[in-house]
């Protein structure tokens, strides 16, 4: 039997997509959650501030309400303050646009109803789930450290780039916006087209002799969670390391054919020279000049400041409801 922890506190981002479509009946159950110290933030400048109040006032239990890209934040800001063994543990309300760590980590209700069953909960303890995750520390030469659960290039940051300017705007949110996007990064594949939002990443590498050398992805991705939106498991690797990869080539052999062997983790016939690779790893080096994705939000990486560093941080302790 757990007890309430003595200090609570809750982040929440009232323009997250979810939260700002229900914008009334959020902030209606976030009031009848008065004994939790409460505080908005909706940018990187106010994430920095409420991590402040959540160390100074040594949060034990932190709510964070929002999508991947508000615990994106507030991950990012607490590694600058805390070592992970001193953090409060987490518990994430999906109130956002995406919201695939919590999903990832069995918070498959509305965000409603996880507000209603926490205030349930503080009215009467009982039994709460812990979950542990590792999370990516993303290092380069002359930027700051960028902390988060999955990492996306090639297509898939094509697609959240998209996604930010034109279909985010309509407020689409959750599993439909995500089938959105894979429908149509699917199609610009079929179609061939040209443009830039197509095109596929240049990728560099050092192979086993530590010698460089460049490949063309459809898309790559670095992931320390073990689904992604949509219950999509795209890696197979079988080492014991806590961080997923996975490089599809382009103009791999039979990609039609390997779409569903892809998405459902099922891909370990899937050959290495046929242009597809997965294996579990706790760090790895990229050297590129393009966008990538870390949760929903959109960086660029220069090969002039050296490698692109993804390492295993953490893990992080989750409280699940």
């Amino acid at each position: 039997m757990d007890l309430i922890p003595a200090r609570i506190g809750l982040i929440y981002n009232p323009l997250g997509g979810w939260f700002r479509k229900h914008a009334a009946q959020m902030q209606s159950l976030l009031a009848t959650l008065s004994e939790i110290r409460q505080i908005q933030a909706t940018d990187q400048l106010e994430f920095e501030r409420a991590v402040t109040v959540v160390v100074e006032a040594r949060i034990e239990w932190l709510i964070v309400v929002g999508g991947d890209g508000t615990l994106q934040g507030v991950m990012s800001c607490l590694f600058e303050r805390l070592p992970p063994d001193r953090w409060p543990e987490i518990t994430i309300v999906p109130a956002g646009t995406t919201n695939m760590t919590a999903l990832d980590l069995g918070m498959d209700r509305r965000a409603e109803q996880i507000l209603s069953r926490i205030r349930q909960y503080l009215r009467q303890p009982g039994d709460m789930k812990r979950v542990q995750r590792p999370v990516l520390r993303i290092e380069q030469a002359g930027m700051k450290n960028v902390y988060g659960m999955m990492l996306g290039l090639g297509l898939i940051a094509r697609g959240v780039k998209f996604s930010r300017s034109q279909i985010k705007q309509i407020g689409m949110t959750g599993n439909i916006f995500t089938v959105v996007i894979v429908l149509r990064s699917l199609a610009g594949m079929f179609l061939g087209r040209p443009q830039a939002e197509w095109a596929p990443v240049r990728i560099t590498q050092k192979d086993e002799t530590g010698t460089l050398s460049e490949r063309v992805y459809l898309f790559a991705l670095v992931s320390a969670l073990e689904k992604l939106l949509l219950g999509i498991c795209p890696y197979w690797g079988r080492e014991q390391a806590p961080l997923h990869v996975t490089f599809i080539r382009q103009y791999s052999k039979r990609f039609w054919r390997a779409i569903w062997p892809l998405i459902a983790g099922r891909g370990h016939h899937l050959r290495k020279e046929d242009g597809y690779t997965s294996y579990n790893t706790a760090s790895i080096e990229l050297w590129l000049d393009d966008e990538y994705i870390v949760d929903g939000e959109l960086y660029y990486a220069s090969s002039q400041n050296g490698p692109l560093k993804i390492t295993a941080d953490g893990p992080i302790l989750f409280r699940v409801l």
